[in-house]
């Protein structure tokens, strides 16, 4: 059990091959638990200890029994960042709603992009392998990462799939972050840049009602923005809040299904792949 959303711990890990054709992949690899294990190329011993809190008298206080859970991923992230590096790969942790359009984004992104940028993901959902088999069959080496009733993915899940893609040397991995506007903000994945993917349909209240996602992000997709004439969504309002809760972040306009704006996104992520290393 989580101790920082209450989420539970495992997660299966399923490379392209096991994909399968059902909804269900094959369970043959190992469950994310406590253990001893290479972490992305580095060796290292650790449990998941998590944070205890309790109510005194109460009053509400809250009291720390444990190492933080959030200070153990941390370290785990510093990890998948140095091991990213090393290898000259850009890893971008794409967060949203559930049914914002990351993987339509992702589809599009690796068949345009072919030939032109190399394009690895790593697929976290709560169960199903629906979305990695759409990836791979839009061109893009995928693993898939099933959290059962977590809500995340974490540094250590995403340590595994690592070891799974190997993803060469001046490429991107794209981390698709099980879909929730809450819990993904919290955990360092190793990545070099976050990116939020918000669409019209959802209304344009988002920033300021999960104004911690957005602060973490370097830049922000606004989706399906095709269907804006149909749609009850203040836009200036929409960007105006996002002022206060994100100043920093970069605001793009886009459909995934039309491409109108999309060659921004592909702009924006050619500029940080790195040079391939020798």
């Amino acid at each position: 059990m989580c101790g920082t959303c209450g989420c539970g711990s495992g997660a299966v890990i399923t490379v392209p091959d096991d994909l399968g054709d059902d909804d269900h992949p094959h369970r043959h690899t190992r469950e994310h638990q406590p253990h001893d294990h290479d972490h992305a190329g580095h060796d290292h011993d650790h449990d998941h200890d998590h944070v205890h809190v309790m109510d005194t008298a109460g009053t509400g206080r809250t009291v720390e029994l444990q190492q933080k859970v959030l200070a153990k991923n941390d370290d785990l992230a510093t990890l998948n960042r140095g091991w990213l590096r090393e290898r000259g790969i850009l890893a971008i942790n794409l967060m949203s709603s559930p049914g914002s359009g990351k993987t339509t984004l992702l589809e599009r992104t690796t068949k345009d992009q072919a030939g032109r940028m190399m394009i690895s993901v790593i697929e976290g959902d709560q169960e199903t392998a629906l979305d990695a088999r759409r990836i791979q069959a839009a061109g893009s080496r995928v693993v898939q990462i099933n959290t059962g009733v977590g809500c995340h993915l974490d540094a250590d899940m995403v340590a595994q799939g690592l070891r799974s893609l190997d993803p060469p040397s001046g490429s991107i991995v794209v981390i698709e972050n099980v879909g929730n506007l809450v819990c993904p903000a919290l955990f360092d994945l190793g990545e070099e840049a976050r990116v939020v993917l918000a669409s019209v349909t959802e209304g344009a209240d988002k920033p300021l009602k999960y104004p911690h996602m957005f602060r973490q992000a370097d830049l922000v997709l606004l989706n399906k923005t095709d269907l804006l004439p149909y749609v009850e969504f203040d836009i200036k309002r929409y960007m105006a809040d996002l002022r206060i809760a994100a100043p920093d972040a970069l605001l793009l306009q886009i459909s995934a299904t039309t491409g109108d704006g999309i060659q921004a996104w592909y702009d924006w992520l050619r500029r940080r792949v790195p040079p391939p290393h020798d």
